[in-house]
């Protein structure tokens, strides 16, 4: 078999991750933005050197689901807590530093700025006086993940594994004392292994594609809660025939199983979600470039009743040292 018949097998298996998965998935208390930008696994931005990344996510999750479908919270059973409204205003800061050719380093640490609130189990909801509420700040669990470019001549493919490391707050409460949901903790708790894949190529002179997928899996449990294992995958294309900007589009997959453990949610976790994401990265200088991307659910199922949004915001900029 050829190296390209190889490389071209390669990146259609991480494309099948993004929508091949049918397990049950992800918890909406712990949603966040799926967008992909690790430009350097996309072939944007590569070589030796050290990369910065900040980026702002914006998303409300607002619509109540079921399943598949949105449902009237007045529908809902009396002894069912009824989730209102969560806005996330997310801030990650990225630290990449390829030593060579063949191996990089990447940190994230997510900077969480989230409300929630919700009703009770008792049927008040719509009683005003019966919402409660959080307002959670801090930093979350930050991920650092090695990267090996070296499975091709032109450092096209490559793998990537780390840890998600236990640094964000898991004790956090609503405005009447009592716990809030643990996963809406900014952290979980718990060390996760990170393991991954992508590949990236040229259509012709001016398209390039790229698919990337990344599993998570929890290594231990904290205070009687573990996460849902889970799957990220991203395939997308852009354009590069444009001397001042670069459209592209991004199809995002984010699958993670139900959590488990006395203090879990287990009948309210658990989803599959699928985004369409059009976006465009603007280079600003020789070592500055500006991205934003519009992310738009285009499939969601749920397990048990979860609040998800329906446009994600995203936008950020990258520096290069």
């Amino acid at each position: 078999m050829s190296l390209l018949t190889k490389n071209h097998l390669l990146a259609a298996s991480f494309a099948t991750l993004a929508f091949a998965s049918s397990t049950d998935a992800f918890a909406c208390s712990s949603c966040g933005c799926t967008l992909n930008s690790d430009w350097s696994s996309q072939g944007i931005s590569s070589g030796e050197g050290t990369r910065f990344d900040i980026r702002f996510d914006y998303f409300k999750q607002s619509d109540y689901r079921n399943g598949t479908s949105s449902v009237s919270r007045s529908n809902i059973p009396v002894g069912t807590e009824v989730q209102d409204t969560t806005i996330n205003r997310n801030l990650t800061l990225g630290l990449d530093h390829s030593f060579n050719q063949d191996w990089a380093i990447n940190l994230l640490l997510p900077i969480f700025n989230r409300s929630h609130g919700t009703y009770g189990e008792d049927g008040d909801y719509p009683d005003p006086a019966a919402l409660i509420t959080s307002s959670s700040k801090g930093i979350g669990d930050l991920r650092v993940t090695g990267r090996y470019q070296g499975l091709s001549a032109d450092r096209s493919s490559g793998v990537t594994f780390g840890l998600k490391l236990p640094t964000g707050e898991t004790n956090d409460t609503f405005n009447d004392g009592s716990p809030l949901d643990r996963g809406l903790q900014l952290g979980t708790g718990t060390t996760d292994l990170l393991l991954g894949g992508y590949y990236f190529g040229s259509i012709n002179r001016d398209w390039d594609y790229f698919a990337q997928a990344t599993v998570q899996i929890a290594l231990n449990k904290h205070d009687d809660f573990r996460p849902g294992n889970g799957l990220n995958a991203t395939a997308g294309v852009r354009y590069m025939g444009f001397e001042s900007f670069i459209p592209q589009l991004q199809l995002n997959t984010r699958i993670e199983k139900r959590e488990s453990g006395a203090e879990a949610d287990v009948d309210n976790s658990g989803a599959t979600l699928i985004y369409i994401s059009p976006g465009v990265t603007v280079p600003i200088n020789k070592t500055v470039q500006a991205f934003g991307f519009i992310q738009v659910p285009i499939y969601q199922h749920v397990n048990g009743y979860q609040v998800e949004p329906n446009v994600l915001l995203s936008t950020g900029l990258r520096f290069s040292f």
